[in-house]
């Protein structure tokens, strides 16, 4: 008993990895200099536009340590992409409604990856190693396959700002890598299968993605397992990887047998729909924000904090977060379905190919935006803003919830399995605080805070991680790819390019 009362004032903290700056060396008194400026790094620039922020993220792996740091981080909002030219061919809009053009996407990654690349005084066409692009920004858009023109605009943009081709595509040979990565590359013994962090990308009976922002899934999976590296917690398969960012994106592994001579873990799951534009929506009820453009990210920022709500007003807390809940719906996507939170998705197809498709909308395809928008109004006319901040919060983590509920009911959270999440609505304010004390609730694990971790820019490292397995260069003393607590798989890999 007495265990069980201390456990309420000492409990763990969530594991948060934030973007560690890279260390330097020092040579004597002095300004030191950064480590890749002297050591063997693997220099990647993710290029992210989304619904809310275009970035280019600059990340360099220490191929003698396999750690990735951040080396410098350019974020603009992505509803100041300047508007169409006359003559422009608007092919998409992002969720407030921005419209975007190819020409002015194009124009927008370009100056940010230049920005970015002169505010860390590195030279895109000597220092850079690789280019990872990735885009949020579905809503607007008819099908899946048509990303494809938004991720030309992105290349065009790489291209524009004088990123070589070569440095966006896998090398044919160990020969094609630059002389310095060569020693840390294993391309001579494995061979890239479109495995990524040792998960296979689901792909449908007719070779189309089931979801619109899959590669966005794909690239928070992957930089979770990198981000966990900095914790206690074996982030390896099987595992669930939720993006919150404006829109949901996310996967769910298979577990693998040790000894399996695949040792690669399959897609069984997909997430899609709407993330944080549900916050978003209920502070722009408040007219402290743009009532079109205005995000959570303005009022709040993204950063998580420790502390406590005034326990007086927890039920009123707590009638609110039900209020929004009922127009949040979570679940499966139904297979007539060919948007769900205004995504483009294939759900007949996931039915098909066996992969579980869970959903988040509000309403119909964010029909229900103009009721949380009133209830945030109603919040903060009433209560203020620190009411407001403890609402979206607990929203968010009865969002992160729900989704872990249905993938429960499918049976797809084993004793072994890892929870991560990354994106601005999972792992700012109190969200990893509430989202742990659910988990362990619901009884999942026996030590919940060792399958749980929480990681800033998982796309960003994401994107570092996609660039190294391209490479091939592994790190076979830390692993990621494998099972929780097994070995690295490499020797498996070996002998499957036999």
């Amino acid at each position: 008993m007495c265990a069980r009362f201390l456990e309420r004032f000492f409990k763990p903290a969530p594991h948060i990895v934030e973007s560690p700056p890279p260390p330097s060396i020092s040579h004597g008194p002095g300004v030191g200099v950064p480590e890749y400026r002297v050591k063997p790094y693997f220099i990647v620039a993710s290029v992210e536009m989304g619904n809310t922020t275009t970035k280019c993220i600059l990340t360099g792996t220490n191929l003698e340590t396999g750690r990735s740091y951040v080396i410098n981080k350019t974020v603009t909002m992505s509803r100041d992409v300047r508007a169409p030219k006359p003559g422009e061919t608007i092919f998409g809009a992002t969720l407030d409604g921005t419209e975007l053009t190819r020409e002015s996407v194009t124009e927008l990654v370009r100056d940010t990856l230049i920005q970015c690349h002169n505010e860390a005084h590195l030279s895109i066409k000597d220092d850079l190693d690789f280019v990872v692009r990735s885009t949020g920004v579905v809503a607007a858009m008819d099908s899946p396959d048509q990303v494809g023109d938004f991720v030309i605009a992105l290349a065009n943009g790489c291209l524009e700002a004088g990123v070589p081709p070569r440095k966006m595509t896998p090398p044919m040979s160990i020969d094609n890598l630059p002389p310095k990565l060569r020693q840390f590359s294993f391309a001579d013994k494995v061979v890239f299968v479109g495995a990524v962090a040792g998960v296979v990308p689901p792909v449908g009976c007719t070779g189309v993605e089931m979801v619109a922002n899959e590669m966005e899934g794909e690239l928070a999976m992957a930089g979770i397992k990198e981000g966990a590296k900095w914790t206690a917690v074996d982030f390896r398969n099987p595992c669930i990887s939720i993006d919150f960012g404006t829109t949901l994106d996310g996967r769910i592994t298979s577990d693998v047998a040790r000894d399996d001579p695949n040792p690669f873990a399959q897609t069984t799951g997909n997430f899609c729909g709407l993330a944080g534009a549900i916050p978003d929506a209920i502070v722009r009820g408040t007219r402290l924000v743009s009532d079109q453009t205005g995000t959570a990210l303005d009022l709040f920022g993204d950063h998580s904090i420790k502390g406590a709500f005034g326990g007086r007003k927890r039920s009123v807390v707590e009638e609110y977060v039900d209020r929004c809940h009922e127009h949040i719906d979570i679940r499966i996507v139904p297979t007539d379905r060919t948007r769900f939170g205004r995504v483009p998705v294939c759900a007949d197809m996931a039915d098909k190919s066996g992969v579980a498709l869970i959903g988040c909308d509000s309403g119909v395809n964010g029909s229900g935006m103009p009721d949380l928008e009133a209830i945030g109004r109603d919040i903060h006319e009433k209560h203020g803003v620190a009411m407001l901040t403890e609402v979206v919060d607990r929203v968010c983590a009865r969002m992160a919830l729900r989704l872990i509920d249905v993938a429960v009911e499918r049976g797809m959270v084993p004793p072994n399995s890892s929870i991560g999440f990354t994106g601005r609505a999972a792992i700012s304010g109190r969200k990893p605080e509430y989202i742990i004390e659910g988990i362990t609730e619901r009884n999942l694990y026996d030590t919940p805070n060792d399958h749980l971790v929480f990681v800033d820019d998982g796309l960003a490292r994401g994107a570092a991680l996609m660039g190294r397995c391209m490479n091939s260069l592994g790190k076979p003393k830390a692993p990621l790819g494998g099972v929780r607590g097994g070995p690295c798989i490499m020797s498996r890999r070996i002998k499957i390019g036999k």
